[in-house]
């Protein structure tokens, strides 16, 4: 197995070994840091000289839904591959598969490919935790190799929380009392507290058009973060819903989950059929890790969109006219940590000029990109109601500089909007912190 940080991976030649035995003539070796690195941006499409549509990559056939990758090495592919982006760094690890390759094995079949998910969710709670400035972050970035020594020795993961590991390395070893579970090599010492966070993600699409049906759907994830003393301590989370609440649905739990409502479970987006879908609360006992962990995954079928759109474009010779509306909905929050919209013009020259109208808010012109961004700010006028008309005019093409995409021709041209809203779910799913119930000792913080 290994890790990516700083541009250096971290290498393990014992693993390197077993792959050679188990993979036999499907093995590929894993390349310098230089040519992986490259090859990983590539697939990943951060470089900058590789935005063009390319078929082995960029197809409808390859599109990736796992955050696990094939990178070219020379004439072969090296498979599997565990990327992901967050916070502006790159997370990647190489697990071990004990056994040919070739047919590709499935993956649920490999136990290193979770492992090495857990293990770089740890790296990543790791270096975000308590960080306030790069050198804080520089300084965390330092101490990867020894913490992976003691976490992650000749490429076995044993435990991935990697604070444990540093106070463990810091401070004197902890005698265990209690018995300690295989899987759980540490024992958090300290003030005893819970946080528990709600994240929810509305994805539409709005056509504006009676022969194809608008869609939304909300997609929930709550965060949990327990330290709590003793070798397994017992918590119960619940999720609640107000009176009128959508109903959760498509509920995937983590393992740490000790027993779940049958209802829970069965309650699936899929079956339209289906009206009694369980409405909470949902109770979730679980024996929380160590580590900050995903309690469960969720869907719901909101009954309207917050911000229902209407978007317009008409052309005459190289001139562009586009009309847009958008009014929130009265029963959302009105209030925005930011809201914007981007107006995208592919297979077009640089914006030349733009005459614009705006409501509300203000309008950037980045003119290389071909791209209009309507900055709509905090809040949404008493109206809910905004507009933006304009007429945008176009030089001649450059296809070397300016944005080009197959599929967004003529009548497929669209507005995207972006936005986040703090303290609130669409849903109206909550945690009260009084139905949290910790069995440990100490009276733990709880914080939601």
């Amino acid at each position: 197995m290994g890790i990516l940080q700083a541009r250096t991976l971290e290498r393990y030649p014992t693993v390197e070994k077993r792959a050679k035995v188990f993979n036999g003539a499907s093995y590929v070796p894993v390349p310098e840091d230089g040519p992986f690195l490259k090859a990983l941006l590539f697939e990943l499409r951060l470089l900058d000289d590789e935005k063009d549509f390319l078929e082995s990559r960029d197809s409808c056939s390859h599109i990736n839904k796992t955050s696990i990758y094939g990178l070219p090495v020379g004439s072969e592919e090296l498979w599997p591959v565990v990327a992901f982006l967050k916070n502006g760094m790159i997370y990647a690890c190489v697990p071990l598969v004990e056994q040919t390759l070739s047919p590709r094995p499935p993956l649920i079949s490999i136990s290193g490919i979770s492992q090495g998910f857990e293990l770089l969710f740890g790296v990543q709670d790791f270096l975000s935790s308590g960080q306030k400035n790069d050198s804080e972050l520089n300084t965390k970035l330092s101490q990867l190799s020894d913490l992976l020594l003691q976490t992650c020795p000749f490429g076995t993961l044993l435990d991935a929380n990697l604070q444990n590991s540093l106070d463990n390395i810091n401070f004197a070893s902890v005698t265990h009392p209690q018995k300690q579970p295989a899987w759980k090599t540490g024992t958090y010492k300290g003030k005893p507290q819970v946080s528990i966070s709600i994240t929810e993600k509305v994805n539409s699409m709005q056509y504006d058009k009676q022969e194809i049906a608008d869609t939304w759907q909300v997609v929930g994830v709550v965060t949990c973060k327990c330290d709590l003393e003793g070798s397994m301590p017992n918590v119960t989370i619940s999720l609640s819903l107000p009176t009128n609440g959508s109903p959760l649905q498509d509920i995937l739990v983590h393992p740490c989950v000790t027993s779940l409502d049958s209802a829970i479970l069965t309650s699936s987006s899929i079956d339209a059929m289906d009206d009694s879908a369980f409405s909470g609360p949902y109770k979730f006992p679980l024996t929380p890790p160590l580590e900050s962990f995903n309690l469960c995954y969720y869907t719901s079928q909101v009954p309207v969109p917050p911000i229902l759109g209407f978007y317009q474009v008409k052309e005459e010779e190289v001139q562009l006219k586009i009309a847009v509306n958008l009014k929130l909905h009265e029963s959302v929050k009105n209030s925005f940590e930011f809201c914007e919209a981007h107006i995208p013009f592919y297979n077009r020259g640089p914006i030349t000029h733009v005459e614009y109208k705006a409501s509300f808010g203000q309008l950037e012109v980045f003119r290389e990109k071909s791209l209009l961004v309507w900055i709509i700010g905090q809040k949404f006028p008493k109206s809910m109601e905004i507009s933006l008309s304009g007429t945008i005019t176009f030089g001649a093409k450059n296809h070397e500089k300016q944005p080009f995409d197959q599929i967004c021709i003529g009548g497929t041209a669209y507005l995207k909007l972006h936005f986040r809203i703090l303290d609130y779910t669409l849903t109206g799913c909550y945690v009260d912190q009084h139905s949290v119930q910790v069995f440990a000792s100490g009276k733990p913080k709880i914080s939601t």
